[in-house]
C-alpha cells in the first residue's frame, strides 16, 4: 500500500517524518507533502480550502490510502471528492470532519456537537489558557508566541527535544477559510473504505468530538493512548494502526 499524509495547521510534512520510516519498514510506500501556505510553502497563499486540495490529488494514484491530521481532515475529504476513484481509504488522525453543504468554519468550531451526556455544547479546545500563547503576524496569520503553547496544546507527551524540533518547525497558521461553504457529495456517494483513530489524551480535538466526527464517517473510532501528535510521541503505534485500518 502507498500512505499520502496530509498534515494539519501550523504543520508541515516534517510532522510525519517519524511515521515514514516505520511504514517503510513494514513494507508499504508513504509520500508526505506540504499544503500551499504551510512547511516549505509557508509563503504562499492560497486561495481556500478547495483550491489548495489540488496539490493532494496531483499526486494521488489509484487505490492510495489518504491520511489526513487535525485541520488535514477537511482536505483529504475534499481531495476525495475531487477525484473518489483514485482513494482506496481514507484515515482521519485525531482529524476534523466537515459538514455538508455548511461553513468551514461552522465544522471547525464543532457548532452542531453537543455532549450526548449533557446536550451542552462542546469546547473548542480542553485547554483554554493556550489561547495566552496565540498571536498574529504582519499578515493576520496566526502564530505561536512561545514555546509551551504548543507543547501543552499538541506535544505533551513527547520529549523535550522533540517538543524543540517540532516547534523550530512550525509556520504561521493559515486561515481555514471559515467563510467557505464545503459542499462534497461524491465522497458521501463514493462511500469509500474510511477510519478514524481518535487520540484519548487528545487536549486539540476532544474524544468526544472524535466520536462526533468518526459518527459522522460511520465507522467506530480507533483508540490510542497519544497526544494530539502521535507521529511523533508514538510514531510506530501509530504506523501499524494504520496499516491494520487500510488492511
Amino acid at each position: 500500500m502507498r500512505f499520502v499524509l496530509i498534515h494539519g495547521m501550523w504543520h508541515g510534512a516534517w510532522c510525519w517524518d517519524r511515521v515514514i520510516p516505520e511504514l517503510r519498514a513494514r513494507g508499504h510506500d508513504a509520500l508526505a507533502i506540504d499544503l500551499p501556505g504551510h512547511g516549505a510553502r509557508w509563503a504562499e497563499r492560497p486561495q481556500g480550502l478547495a483550491s489548495r486540495s489540488e496539490c493532494v490529488t496531483d499526486v494521488l494514484r489509484a487505490g492510495d490510502v489518504l491520511v489526513g491530521h487535525s485541520a488535514g481532515g477537511y482536505d483529504i475529504t475534499i481531495a476525495a471528492d475531487r477525484a473518489p476513484e483514485k482513494v482506496g481509504h481514507l484515515i482521519y488522525v485525531a482529524a476534523g470532519v466537515p459538514l455538508e453543504g455548511r461553513t468551514a468554519g461552522d465544522s471547525m468550531y464543532g457548532v452542531d456537537d453537543r455532549d450526548p451526556a449533557t446536550g451542552e455544547p462542546i469546547a473548542m479546545v480542553r485547554d483554554p489558557e493556550v489561547y495566552r500563547h496565540v498571536g498574529q503576524d504582519e499578515q493576520g496569520r496566526s502564530v505561536w508566541l512561545d514555546r509551551e503553547g504548543p507543547r501543552r496544546q499538541f506535544y505533551h507527551d513527547c520529549d523535550e527535544a522533540t517538543v524543540d524540533w517540532a516547534f523550530a518547525r512550525l509556520t504561521p497558521g493559515v486561515d481555514l477559510f471559515p467563510e467557505e461553504t464545503l459542499s462534497m457529495p461524491r465522497f458521501w456517494a463514493a462511500a469509500r473504505p474510511r477510519s478514524y483513530i481518535l487520540c484519548t489524551e487528545d487536549k486539540t480535538i476532544s474524544p468526544i468530538r472524535a466520536r462526533l466526527a468518526a459518527g459522522r464517517l460511520g465507522v467506530e473510532p480507533i483508540e490510542m493512548a497519544a497526544s494530539h501528535s502521535p507521529f511523533l510521541s508514538r510514531p510506530a503505534e501509530l504506523a501499524e494502526l494504520m496499516i491494520a485500518a487500510a488492511s
